[in-house]
């Protein structure tokens, strides 16, 4: 047994823990589900219950069978956050086998093959996301149309805005932009007869909510949220200005994962970096590249690549990005 070095006083008392940080984000994302259930019913009901009770049973597995680990981690909370938002970031009938193998690359490779919480390089809920993304493309594109309570995998499907946004880049026609809802029906999720994307996306208001609430219980700051909102505002407004075929920046920031990326996905403890200069940094490079993607990659939608991406360069900026230590004098 290791000895317990305390240093000198005075000391501080912190009332955080693993528990209640989690469990905080876990309440943040309240109002988003609420929301899902409006829209997608059934659906999301089903969806986010696979996928939690499946990442809670796989870590509780691994822990148990695999590492031989004594306390299981599954009471902190961090596997029901990883499957509520591997649940948010999956269309509303997606078959169910298909977010149980979502959940195992999540949680398996994800989170534990790094040592568990922690030790994970890159958003587990992301990597689940995206290797179903690949793997199962047809499915994880197919977006429901809101309202359809009862239907599951059944469910009538359509284009969402950001396919919209993406065929009138492609085309270069602006008239195509006229399909798309007012910016106000897409900040409360209202997307009319169109598809409306992964369940926790629905509505950016009600993620806003959540943010508003993080940041009051201070369970997060505001560096990486802003930085990477201002970004994308900032760089889709000037590309409306200078041609009308690319949408206006309040229906570009409304659409799609934006929001519930960069609230919620980015914003990791473990993947992102520790200092604000650096959040600043790191939430600047997710929204240039969510830009990037969305405009000009292969796929309507970017945030989880660009966030992924960014994930794998949070210690490179932890390095070259720090604060200065307390009575540290500079060297000229």
């Amino acid at each position: 047994m290791g000895k317990l070095i305390v240093s000198l006083s005075p000391h501080a008392h912190g009332t955080d823990s693993v528990e209640r940080n989690m469990y905080g984000v876990i309440i943040a994302l309240v109002p988003a589900l609420i929301t899902s259930f409006i829209f997608f019913g059934i659906g999301s009901a089903i969806v986010c219950a696979t996928s939690i009770i499946a990442c809670v049973v796989f870590e509780w597995a691994i822990n148990k069978c695999l590492l031989k680990n004594k306390n299981n981690s599954i009471a902190d909370g961090s596997a029901i956050l990883t499957g509520l938002l591997l649940g948010f970031n999956l269309p509303s009938n997606l078959p169910i086998w298909i977010i149980i193998i979502g959940a195992l690359v999540a949680i398996g490779v994800g989170k534990m093959t790094f040592g568990g919480l922690g030790c994970n390089l890159f958003n587990p809920a992301l990597v689940g996301r995206c290797f179903l993304l690949v793997s199962f493309p047809a499915q994880m594109t197919s977006w429901p149309v809101p309202g359809q309570l009862t239907a599951y995998t059944d469910a009538t499907t359509a284009a969402t805005p950001l396919s919209i946004m993406k065929v009138a880049i492609q085309e270069g026609d602006s008239s195509i932009l006229e399909q798309l809802p007012d910016s106000f029906s897409l900040l409360l999720g209202n997307t009319y007869n169109l598809g409306s994307g992964c369940i926790g996306e629905i509505s950016a208001l009600a993620l806003i909510i959540g943010l508003i609430f993080m940041l009051w219980r201070k369970i997060i700051t505001w560096h990486i949220p802003v930085s990477i909102i201002a970004t994308v505002f900032i760089l889709s407004g000037i590309m409306h200005l200078t041609d009308s075929s690319y949408a206006n920046p309040f229906a570009v920031i409304f659409s799609g994962g934006l929001m519930l990326g960069a609230i919620f996905m980015a914003t990791d403890y473990v993947t992102s970096p520790m200092n604000s200069r650096g959040q600043l940094v790191y939430g600047v490079c997710i929204g240039f590249l969510t830009i990037v993607i969305r405009n000009w990659g292969a796929y309507p939608e970017g945030m989880s690549f660009a966030i992924l991406i960014m994930n794998a360069f949070t210690p490179l900026i932890n390095t070259y990005i720090k604060p200065k230590r307390f009575g540290e004098v500079v060297k000229k």
